[in-house]
C-alpha cells in the first residue's frame, strides 16, 4: 500500500513541478525532467499501480 501511495504522490508532483517549469521541464540541462522520469518509472517497476490495486484488494477481501 506504501508503494502505490508514494508512487502516485512523486508522479503527482513531479508532474506539477513540470508544469510549473514549462519547457524548461522537458530539457535534460534541469533536474525536473530527471526527477519526473524517475517518479513516473516507480508507478512501472515491481508490478504497475493497477496491479498493486489488485493486489491490496485481493489481501483485504481475505
Amino acid at each position: 500500500m506504501a508503494k502505490l501511495k508514494t508512487s502516485a504522490v512523486a508522479v503527482k508532483l513531479t508532474n506539477e513541478a513540470v508544469q510549473i517549469h514549462g519547457g524548461y521541464g522537458y530539457i535534460t540541462d534541469f533536474p525536473v525532467e530527471r526527477f519526473f522520469r524517475d517518479a513516473k518509472i516507480t508507478e512501472i517497476y515491481e508490478g504497475t499501480s493497477e496491479i498493486q490495486k489488485i493486489v491490496i484488494a485481493r489481501k483485504l477481501l481475505k
